[in-house]
């Protein structure tokens, strides 16, 4: 009963992702988690500032999607299903901000001019009466504060009304109090003798603030855009339309989204592949650069599979639809991109925390250095108070520091797709770095897993119906050494009887009836545990092929020994320099496989792998890594996603060798495209560059609150020029972030 209520629960959890817009700062996106954490069904929330989408998990029977984007449009953002808005908002949205930075930075010119009549430097410098005037100042300052400032009065007052406090908080105090003073100022002097220039007025620094963080918010929209450049070109590998292809040789256009499969497609020289499928026809060479990380085309012929995304180089394709649009590779992988950019790493919770209490923490700052300087430094000095106050409060801005996460591991995770590595979450870009101990499976990992038939012993003679139905057993395998039995079956036999009840043994071997007998192919120790008697001439043979190096499998009818096949695997090319790589960065690397002792020492010599540890089951490498986990911390496992799904899931980070056809492993967290080692020495050290990057962002954030604030509040710090470096600072954070897009692995 318990197992049927878990499966209704699961069954009623989803996850999607929206779009969010309005976000300004770190405390409007904890802001938006912490409001929507709150609602009844909501399982799980994650916003991110950079990608401007949010991640939530929900019990569709207690909550819906459209509950929650109007819970987050009723605390004023704009939210929708992500893809549901036009492509051209965030151009549109671009424009807009431009057009608010000009006018503003046109209007406050004259008042910079006038504010050279405060430095003895610029003495020589004429400014005209009217410049002085402070009417004028008034009149040209109204616009940029209450206009073109409104956004910033009316998002303040929506966090306020949620029980928060933003970015937009610190800029609505600092631009008001220098506004209305200089307001109060100007009309309460207007029929006074009192020369204009005598007074001080702050139109030129509420004026400048938001200036400032207008072009801020420009280049930071900006930079932010160039972090979206690998999932742009994931989208541009996609295509609308497809050509159909009749057996009378008609050719007629259909949308990519209407193709199934069975359908039979056209792809002509230079043309992308519109969908994942299988060739009937044709010779070519296909560029699958940008879905793999690999540069050299790859060839293509009968019986090739081929992906949405790639290029036909030179030949005519004739190609049969294998999947849907929603289920071709490079959908999987758009989707695993985008799902790692939306997650957060485990560091961000730092900002998340700070950025709660930052707020709040700079306005009491803020009226402390006010009274501070108005009783007790300056006293009765009103206006020398107010300019510090006014430094403090736009200083503080926690921009930078909202900043210093999402950028990173949104520019590192596309950086990675780039090459052919998926990170599923972006915490897996944190914690891969930290590992201590990378695990390899053998067969199709450090080797081809495309292992041949090397040797074979059938004990009646009689090999052909031998391979009949070991033939027969095997095809319900998709593993590699089936794979290799049953090229060497079809050699010699045309045509398989029916397996029934098939069954796998994870980590052993197959069983199935065949012709009503039952047989078993499986490793000489599953023979052992099940008892069954092999020859002492078998058992010779067998630790000779061993002994060599060979994977050797045993079959048995009816519980009777039948015979012997011994298969060999080549190593990749890349194993032994990627191992030795791997090393070097101070990673202990060992070895686990279901294969035995001697054929695992056989390939660790080769490799360089001290560790080994072989005739292991699925179920003891997970409990291996367990081990490895309490003894020696972080570890990752590195394997083909079948057999050693239960190890990958157990893992700090698994890491799934797949080949293209098999992107969807789910046991994974980490998938590498192309089955390469080599691409796993590439993870490590974009993580790696991928935490230090996070660390400067980090670090800069942080030093220049520390810094600037006590500049602030001593009147070291012009509250125009607070405006300057507050809104440079985060489009530093966001510039650095980008060096990852050229970071060499």
């Amino acid at each position: 009963m318990n197992g049927v209520e878990s499966g209704e629960q699961r069954s009623m959890k989803e996850t999607d992702q929206i779009q969010i817009s309005g976000m300004h700062c770190a405390a409007c996106a904890t802001r938006i988690e912490r409001i929507v954490s709150k609602m009844d069904g909501v399982q799980g929330v994650q916003v991110n500032l950079t990608t401007e989408k949010g991640r939530i998990t929900f019990d569709k029977q207690v909550v819906s999607i459209q509950d929650v984007i109007q819970k987050i449009m009723s605390i004023g953002f704009k939210a929708s299903i992500a893809g549901e808005q036009q492509a051209n908002t965030k151009h549109h949205e671009l424009t807009v901000l431009k057009w608010q930075f000009i006018v503003s930075a046109l209007l406050t010119i004259p008042l910079a001019w006038a504010m050279l009549s405060h430095f003895q430097w610029a003495s020589f410098v004429t400014i005209p009466a009217l410049l002085l005037n402070p009417l004028f100042q008034f009149a040209i300052t109204i616009p940029i504060q209450l206009i073109i400032g409104f956004q910033f009065y009316e998002r303040a007052w929506l966090a306020l009304k949620s029980g928060s406090a933003n970015m937009d908080t610190l800029v609505v105090l600092s631009t008001s109090a220098a506004f209305f003073y200089s307001h109060y100022l100007t009309f309460t002097t207007l029929h006074t003798p009192i020369d204009p220039q005598t007074i001080v007025l702050f139109y030129e620094t509420s004026a400048f603030i938001i200036t400032f963080i207008l072009l801020g918010k420009l280049l930071e929209a900006r930079a932010k855009m160039k972090t979206t450049e690998a999932i742009k070109k994931l989208y541009q590998l996609q295509t609308k339309t497809a050509t159909l292809y009749a057996m009378d040789g008609t050719e007629s256009p259909l949308a990519v989204d209407q193709l199934a499969p069975g359908h039979v497609i056209i792809v002509k020289s230079g043309e992308k592949v519109p969908i994942d499928g299988q060739v009937l026809k044709g010779n070519s060479m296909v560029d699958e650069s940008l879905l793999t990380g690999e540069s050299i085309p790859i060839e293509k012929g009968n019986g090739s599979s081929v992906y949405a995304g790639t290029v036909n180089q030179n030949g005519t394709l004739i190609i049969e639809v294998t999947k849907r649009d929603s289920e071709t590779t490079l959908s999987q992988i758009i989707r695993i991109v985008e799902e790692a950019q939306t997650s957060k790493a485990p560091i961000q919770q730092i900002a998340d925390k700070i950025t709660g209490v930052f707020v709040p923490i700079i306005i009491g700052i803020a009226l402390l250095t006010f009274a501070l300087s108005y009783l007790l430094l300056e006293p009765a000095t009103l206006s020398s108070a107010l300019e510090k106050m006014i430094a403090v409060l736009i200083i503080a801005c926690p921009c930078a520091l909202g900043l210093a996460t999402p950028t990173s591991v949104m520019v590192g995770s596309g950086r990675a797709a780039q090459v052919g590595i998926l990170f599923k979450e972006g915490k897996f870009l944190e914690v891969l770095g930290k590992a201590t101990t990378i695990v390899l499976d053998k067969t199709g990992t450090i080797t081809k897993g495309e292992p041949q038939v090397t040797d074979t012993y059938v004990h009646d003679g009689n090999e052909r119906a031998f391979f009949e139905i070991v033939g027969a057993v095997e095809s319900a395998s998709g593993h590699p050494i089936a794979n290799a039995i049953m090229r060497a079956a079809r050699q010699r036999v045309v045509k398989f009887p029916q397996a029934n009840q098939a069954e796998a043994i994870p980590g052993y071997g197959m069983q199935a009836t065949v012709n009503g007998q039952q047989t078993l192919i499986s490793n000489p120790t599953y023979f052992m545990e099940q008892k069954i008697h092999i020859p002492r001439d078998a058992k010779r043979m067998i630790t000779k092929l061993e002994r060599a190096g060979k994977t050797v499998v045993v079959a048995a009818i009816q519980s009777r020994f039948a015979g012997i096949i011994a298969i060999a695997d080549e190593l990749k090319p890349s194993s032994c320099s990627a191992i030795s790589r791997l090393r070097k960065m101070g990673i202990d690397v060992m070895m686990l496989t279901g294969d035995n002792q001697a054929a695992a020492q056989s390939i660790a010599r080769k490799t360089g792998i001290n560790k080994v540890q072989a005739n292991v089951p699925p179920q003891r490498k997970a409990e291996i890594i367990q081990t490895l986990q309490k003894k020696r911390g972080k570890v990752v496992m590195v394997g083909d996603g079948i057999n050693d799904a239960p190890a990958l899931t157990v893992a700090d980070v698994g890491i799934a060798i797949g080949t293209g056809s098999d992107i969807a492993i789910e046991s994974g967290d980490i998938t590498v495209i192309k089955g390469d080692l080599s691409k796993v020495v590439e993870a490590v050290k974009l993580s790696k560059a991928t935490m230090t990057n996070i660390k400067q962002n980090f670090a800069w954030a942080f030093l220049y609150n520390l810094i600037c604030i006590p500049f602030a509040m001593f009147g070291l710090l012009a509250p125009w020029l607070a405006g300057a470096v507050m809104a440079f600072s985060s489009v530093s954070v966001v510039l650095n972030a980008l060096r990852l897009q050229k970071s060499r692995i």
